[in-house]
């Protein structure tokens, strides 16, 4: 009788866990045989591999190549100019340097776009100007172009990672080495870079997942990459199967990715004594002078500048041009389907969070908690297309099987499946912010309320929820912005009429409306800049 609930519980969480990762474990389970369509799924990867695979595995391996490059160099270059540096105007660009994560990669595109193409307003003043012809600039929309996106996107994962590392013990370290008679390029390449090696790894890692897993800036631009392969497997040749087959392929790689990530972020651990400490008046930042000083200033004004100025700039130039052609009467509409599927998705994945992160307290050893979690936490690092068709793929075999359940309506044509598929994708978001709460409740207060009677539902109530408070709401905020940025999975699940800000910004965009797609482009940072500011005030109050 003792064992029943926590049997019980051990079955729902166990249920709670099949429901978050059932679309990876459906792509994972295309490779099994099913028969003719697993022989059309067959037929048509063979076609592909023959024909275009290759060009998309090229393809993407350059774009993260390039980008895994650019982020790396722009992003250490701005974390150790704040960080091993002193220079006028370091503080402000310590949190300047994060504003381009308030950016989506594709709204970020737009911008560049509408100014820089052949008809765009510079390429069109400089033939007017200079009297000359043709085009005048590369073209925007190439891999070239993406890779400058995704770089000055994409760069403050690298710059956040590698600056609390530098942060930590940089200042002493490379005092020390000083006082050795190191020169300065020395302790910078002897010192500097091998503490900020391991933090870079992983946020060129978090950098590479995000590009696999994107899709606005590639189908934009006509790039030709892994992912727009898995939608036109899908969508042009009509093949479920081969889509998801696919779409292992890169789940592999992001898996991988995320190996990578977490061992990096293991190796960014580094021992702090109690000499030396930043306090010291012999381990601040080396003073700047002169062409230094100026160099220090480009490093911190470019990013910043190319990252989140230059598009805002692009993109408020048609609102101030003509207003009459914005879509103001179907910007709330827009606007009220974006917040209403990020505050049904919000409250949601808050829920699961700490029902999640409560059984990992209560029981921290257990082996089922703790996969239970793993599942759930594995969500945020597969790339919306994935779980689209591992979601769609057995509703499909669901729906063929019995339809009088009408599987597929309640899935597609509701908000059922969209909001299926955020919970899968960002519920590690929820549960990460939830769990850091978690770490700040000492565990003496739950000995306290269990020796005086308190129950499980209690001690949630009473204890943990009123220490829990900020934790949440910055949990159901960062989903919340996470869920109205989404593009893959929401231009496919969405129900019939209920666009969302970031589906009309890629379809105006894509139409050539371009100071159209401004308004909804400008709102989608708007509420980007949220987050970003809250967590530039904590970096601040920490350091």
């Amino acid at each position: 009788m003792r064992r029943s609930p926590f049997a019980l519980r051990s079955l729902a969480l166990i249920l709670l866990a099949g429901v978050l990762a059932l679309p990876v474990l459906a792509v994972l389970a295309s490779w099994l045989p099913f028969g003719q369509g697993d022989a059309q799924a067959g037929s048509i990867l063979r076609e592909m591999a023959a024909t275009v695979l290759p060009g998309y595995v090229v393809t993407t391996l350059w774009l993260s190549v390039m980008v895994a490059l650019g982020a790396a160099v722009v992003g250490t270059g701005a974390a150790a100019a704040v960080t091993l540096f002193d220079f006028p105007g370091r503080r402000t660009f310590e949190w300047l340097l994060l504003l381009p994560l308030a950016m989506p990669a594709y709204v970020t595109a737009y911008a560049y776009t509408d100014f820089l193409q052949f008809s765009g307003p510079l390429q069109v003043g400089l033939r007017n100007t200079f009297g000359l012809e043709g085009r005048l600039l590369p073209e925007i929309r190439s891999l070239g172009g993406a890779v400058w996106v995704f770089i000055f996107s994409l760069y403050p994962y690298v710059y956040l990672l590698a600056r609390t590392a530098l942060g930590e013990r940089a200042a002493q370290l490379m005092e020390a080495a000083r006082l050795l008679g190191a020169p300065l390029p020395r302790r910078i390449r002897a010192v500097a870079l091998p503490l900020a090696r391991p933090a870079v790894a992983a946020g060129v890692a978090l950098v590479l997942m995000e590009t696999l897993a994107d899709f606005g800036v590639a189908s934009y631009f006509g790039i030709q990459t892994f992912t727009t392969g898995i939608y036109k497997a899908w969508l042009s040749m009509d093949n479920r199967l081969a889509a998801a087959q696919l779409a292992t392929m890169l789940l592999v790689v992001v898996l991988a990715l995320l190996h990578l990530e977490h061992r990096a972020q293991k190796r960014m651990r580094f021992a702090a004594g109690g000499v030396g400490r930043a306090g010291s008046s012999e381990a601040q930042p080396l003073v700047l002078h002169g062409g230094p000083r100026v160099l220090a200033w480009v490093v911190c004004v470019v990013p910043v500048l190319m990252g989140f100025v230059a598009p805002i700039v692009f993109m408020l130039r048609p609102l101030a041009a003509d207003w009459s052609v914005l879509p103001w009467d179907r910007f709330v509409e827009w606007a009220w389907h974006s917040v209403r599927l990020g505050s049904i998705t919000a409250a949601i994945a808050v829920a699961l969070a700490l029902v999640l992160a409560f059984a990992v307290r209560r029981r921290p050893d257990d082996g089922v908690t703790r996969a239970v979690v793993q599942l759930a936490s594995l969500g945020y690092a597969v790339p919306g297309a994935v779980i689209v068709v591992g979601l769609l793929l057995p509703v499909g075999w669901l729906q063929a099987a019995v339809p009088q359940w009408g599987i597929g309506a309640l899935v597609t044509a509701t908000a059922v499946g969209i909001v299926w598929a955020y919970l899968v994708r960002f519920c590690a978001v929820a549960l990460q912010s939830v769990q850091s709460g978690y770490t700040r409740i000492p565990a003496s207060l739950d000995d306290s309320a269990r020796m005086l009677g308190m129950g499980s539902v209690g001690l949630m109530a009473r204890v943990h929820w009123p220490l829990l408070r900020r934790s949440t709401a910055a949990a159901a905020l960062l989903v919340f912005v996470d869920v109205m940025k989404e593009l893959p999975a929401t231009m496919v699940l969405r129900p019939f009429n209920s666009d969302t800000l970031a589906v009309v910004a890629y379809q105006l965009a894509r139409d050539e409306r371009l100071g159209e797609a401004a308004l909804p482009s400008l709102a989608l940072v708007a509420v980007g800049l949220v987050p970003v500011i809250l967590l530039s005030r904590t970096l601040r109050s920490k350091g």
